[in-house]
C-alpha cells in the first residue's frame, strides 16, 4: 500500500539547485528554490517539493580566448544522486499516452528533518522518443518543448504526489508561473470529486484557495506564452479551456502568469519593488511583497563561518537573526577571515586564467545571468576614465562570471564585450571572466571579492540575491538601488547605491558608478578600518534579514497559515 504521508505544503519549481553534483538549475530561479527546500527543513516545515530532472542539465559553459561562449551538455549521474520512486504515472500530449516515473532527493535539515523533493522524469522506455527527452534539458528546445515540460511539471507533479500518499495537501505554491498547469489538475480533481463535467464559481474558489504564486521577473519577456491553438492541441479537451475569460486577456496566447494570477489565492513578488512593478504589469491582482533570502547555512564561507562561532555564543545557523550580534566581531578577525577567502579566489583565478590577480589588490565581483538589462559591462563605458581611477586613487582588479542562454545572442554580446574590455585594459587593470558559473564556483567568488558589484536596467531587477550571499560574507554591496537593494542599502553603512533609479541612463550610471568607485576604493586603501567596519555592517544588518529563513517566516504567515 502507498504510504499515505502528512505534508501540507507543496513547493512546485522547474528548476532547483539545492546540490552542487546534480545540473538541476540554470541560475538565480533554482537556487533560491533549492535554498527555500532546505530552509523548510531547517525550521521542520510541512514541506515536499516537485520539480522535474534534466539529464542533460542547463548546459557546460565554455569561453574562447575571443570570449565566444560555446555550450554542451552537462550530464551528470542520476541514479547516484536521487532514489527511484515506485509509482509510475500516465499523461496525455497530442493524444499520446506516456508514463511519467519520479525520483527521490532527501533535503535534510539541521536538525534532522527531511523535506522529499521528487524529480518527474519521462525518460522511460517505451514512451516516444520526443517525450523521452523532456526530462533531458533545462530550458531547451522550442515552445512546444517548453510547453510539454511544463503540463510534465503542473499536471504530473499533482498526480504524482497523489500516487507516492499526498493526500492531505492544502498548499501548491509554484515558484514562477512555470507550474500553473498544476491548476488544471486540481480544478480536474475538483469536478471529478463532485461528478460535475463543468466548472462553476465554486471550483474556481476551491483550486484557488490551494495555490500561492510567486512572480519573479518583471520582464515581460520572462513571462512564457504559448500559442492558445497548439495548447488546445497538445493538452487535449479539459474542462479548464471552459474558463478561459478567466485567465486569458489575450484569446490568442496561453499566458501561464495570468493562468497563475487567475487562480491562486495569495500572490507575491520577491521584493517590494518587484512587487510594486508587478502590479502595474497586472492592474487587476493584488500582489504582495515578499522579499527574497538566501539559505545561510549554505553560503557562509568557511572562515567567516569559523569566526562567527568563535565570536558569538548564539545559534546563528538555527536562528539567522542572531547574526546581527556580528555587530561585535573584532575588525582585524574579521578582515583576516575574508583575506583566507580572497587568497583562495585568486588562486583559483590563477590557476585557470593566463590573466594574474595579486592578493592584495582591491577585487571586485560582477557574476550574474549574461543577459541585456543587467549590463555586465557598463564599468567599461569609459575606459580611459577607468584606468584615471586606477591611477588615482589605487590599484584594483575585476572578475566576471556568468551563463549566457543559448539563445541570447544579446547575452553572448556581453560576454564577449568584455573580454574586448580586458585586452584593452591589459595590465592596467586585470580582468578576468570564469566560466561555467555554478554553485562551486560562486560559493569560492563571492566570498572572495572586496566588493559586490551589479547594475541593471531599473526597474528590471526582481530581487538579486548573489548580493544578499556577498553581503552575508561581508562583501559590501556597490550596486543599483533595484531589486532587494533598495531595503539592504543604507548609504555608507552597508554599501553604497549607484545613481538615481528614477532617472536611470546608461551614460548617467556609468558616471555615477565612476564617481562611486573612486570613493570606495579610497576608502579601501587610504581608511581600511572604516572600509572593514563597513563589511561588518553588511553582515551584520543585511546577512541577518536577507535569509530564506526570515522569507519563509513570512510566507507562513502570509501565504500559508495567514489569510
Amino acid at each position: 500500500m502507498t504510504q499515505q504521508h502528512t505534508q501540507k505544503i507543496a513547493y512546485f519549481s522547474m528548476e532547483v539547485g539545492i546540490d552542487p553534483r546534480m545540473a538541476t538549475y540554470s541560475g538565480g530561479l533554482g537556487i533560491l528554490a533549492g535554498d527555500t527546500l532546505k530552509t523548510a527543513a531547517d525550521m521542520s516545515l510541512p514541506y515536499v517539493g516537485v520539480t522535474l530532472l534534466t539529464r542533460k542539465g542547463y548546459f557546460r559553459q565554455s569561453i574562447s580566448k575571443k570570449g565566444q561562449q560555446t555550450e554542451a551538455p552537462q550530464v551528470w549521474p542520476v541514479d547516484k544522486q536521487l532514489t527511484k520512486c515506485k509509482p509510475v504515472i500516465t499523461l496525455t500530449l497530442e493524444g499520446h499516452a506516456f508514463k511519467v516515473r519520479a525520483w527521490r532527493y532527501d533535503a535534510r535539515g539541521l536538525t534532522g528533518h527531511v523535506v522529499p523533493v521528487y524529480y518527474l522524469d519521462t525518460d522511460i522506455a517505451g514512451n516516444p522518443s520526443e517525450l523521452r527527452t523532456l526530462s533531458h534539458h533545462l530550458y531547451g528546445g522550442d515552445n512546444r518543448y517548453r510547453l510539454m515540460q511544463e503540463w510534465v511539471l503542473g499536471t504530473g507533479g499533482v498526480k504524482m504526489l497523489r500516487a507516492l500518499g499526498y493526500q492531505a495537501l492544502s498548499c501548491f505554491h509554484m515558484n514562477e508561473g512555470h507550474a500553473a498547469f498544476l491548476t488544471f489538475e486540481l480544478l480536474a480533481e475538483q469536478l471529478k470529486r463532485h461528478k460535475r463535467a463543468r466548472a462553476g464559481k465554486s471550483d474556481i474558489d476551491t483550486v484557488k484557495q490551494q495555490c500561492v504564486f510567486t512572480t519573479h521577473t518583471p520582464v515581460p519577456a520572462g513571462h512564457d506564452r504559448f500559442g492558445i491553438k497548439e495548447a488546445k492541441r497538445l493538452l487535449g479537451d479539459h474542462p479548464m479551456w471552459k474558463l478561459t475569460r478567466h485567465f486569458m486577456p489575450d484569446k490568442t496566447q496561453l499566458n501561464m502568469t495570468h493562468l497563475a494570477l487567475a487562480f491562486s489565492r495569495y500572490v507575491n513578488g520577491v521584493a517590494r519593488k518587484h512587487a510594486e512593478v508587478s502590479r502595474a504589469m497586472f492592474p487587476n491582482h493584488t500582489i504582495d511583497a515578499v522579499t527574497n533570502g538566501i539559505h545561510v547555512p549554505t553560503w557562509i564561507a568557511p572562515p567567516i563561518s569559523k569566526l562567527l562561532d568563535t565570536c558569538i555564543a548564539e545559534d546563528w545557523r538555527l536562528e539567522n537573526d542572531h547574526l546581527r550580534y556580528a555587530l561585535t566581531l573584532p575588525l582585524k578577525d574579521l578582515d583576516r577571515a575574508h583575506q583566507v577567502s580572497k587568497d583562495k579566489l585568486i588562486e583559483l583565478i590563477n590557476k585557470k586564467s593566463s590573466v594574474k590577480f595579486k592578493k592584495k589588490v582591491f577585487t571586485i565581483g560582477f557574476a550574474r545571468r549574461a543577459t541585456p538589462y543587467k549590463r555586465a559591462n557598463l564599468i567599461f563605458k569609459n575606459i580611459d576614465r577607468l584606468k584615471q581611477i586606477a591611477e588615482k586613487v589605487g590599484a584594483f582588479q575585476l572578475v566576471f562570471a556568468g551563463k549566457a542562454h543559448p539563445k541570447d545572442e544579446g547575452g553572448k554580446a556581453l560576454i564577449h564585450a568584455i573580454h574586448e574590455a580586458a585586452e584593452q585594459l591589459g595590465r592596467d587593470i586585470p580582468t578576468v571572466y570564469l566560466p561555467n558559473y555554478d554553485i562551486n564556483l560562486a560559493k569560492c567568488l563571492i566570498p572572495g571579492v572586496d566588493i559586490w558589484l551589479n547594475n541593471p536596467e531599473p526597474p528590471m531587477e526582481a530581487s538579486g540575491t548573489s548580493g544578499m550571499k556577498a553581503a552575508l560574507n561581508g562583501v559590501p554591496n556597490l550596486s543599483i538601488l533595484d531589486g532587494w537593494w533598495i531595503e539592504g542599502c543604507v548609504e555608507g553603512l552597508t554599501g553604497w547605491g549607484i545613481g538615481n533609479p528614477d532617472k536611470s541612463s546608461t551614460a548617467a550610471d556609468a558616471r555615477a558608478l565612476y564617481k562611486k568607485l573612486e570613493k570606495v576604493i579610497t576608502l579601501y586603501y587610504q581608511d581600511h578600518s572604516a572600509f572593514v567596519t563597513i563589511m561588518r555592517n553588511a553582515m551584520a544588518l543585511n546577512g541577518s534579514y536577507f535569509s530564506t529563513q526570515r522569507m519563509l517566516r513570512e510566507y507562513c504567515i502570509r501565504a500559508y497559515y495567514g489569510g
